[in-house]
């Protein structure tokens, strides 16, 4: 298998395809991901609401588009789909904190500990 990927590799359709926006745009996009997988350690006071749902909603609409585009971009699916993965759980978080009594159960833990 390891030979087959090389031969592939050193091919002409290999170079077509590392040289295509079908291979550089999923690439770039990965940073919105990786950040959405960085701010998980944030605090949930920072969370927007409103930013996280459009995050997700466009990460969404654009795996459907990597699925439907032939041929199927399987980066940019793998990429859109971790970031709505990343961007539901900061909505959970976000409704957790803000809706669910997150936030009072923060202050009241943060008043309990005694200052140093």
């Amino acid at each position: 298998m390891a030979s087959t990927f090389y031969a592939w590799l050193r091919s002409p359709k290999a170079r077509e395809y590392f040289f295509s926006t079908h291979f550089w745009g999923p690439v770039a996009n990965w940073g919105l991901p990786l950040a959405a997988i960085a701010d998980l350690r944030k605090d949930e006071e920072v969370i927007s609401g409103a930013m996280t749902s459009a995050l997700a909603s466009y990460s969404l609409v654009f795996m459907r588009f990597a699925w439907r585009v032939e041929p199927r971009n399987y980066l940019l699916f793998a990429c859109h789909a971790t970031n709505a993965t990343a961007q539901t759980v900061q909505g959970i978080r976000f409704i957790n904190y803000w809706y669910m009594g997150g936030r009072e159960r923060a202050l009241a833990a943060k008043s309990a500990t005694p200052a140093k």
